[in-house]
């Protein structure tokens, strides 16, 4: 069970909508995951023991060994493609 954390600026509203899309997309992959949403500020002192922290914000903050990717193309649509195979790949590692 892989663990992912999706942050967004109030943790509610596109963190939702990146969560439910990348949870199934993973699914279809044969990976089983768990999601949780949560406020961009709140990522440092939350985001240790995950497998991995997906954004549709701004984020500079610490995550320690982390892997961290961009999920603002999964809302927009554009490149949104590029950025599953992105998270998939990080998984696997």
């Amino acid at each position: 069970m892989k663990r992912i954390l999706v942050a967004c600026g109030n943790g509610i509203a596109t963190s939702t909508v990146v969560a439910s899309k990348v949870k199934d997309y993973l699914t279809e992959h044969g990976v089983q995951v768990e999601t949780t949403q949560t406020k961009l500020m709140e990522v440092p002192g939350k985001v240790q023991g995950y497998d991995l922290l997906v954004t549709t914000g701004q984020f500079d903050g610490q995550t320690g060994d982390v892997p961290v990717v961009k999920g603002m193309p999964i809302l927009t649509g554009i490149g949104a493609d590029k950025t599953m195979e992105e998270i998939l790949a990080k998984l696997q590692d």
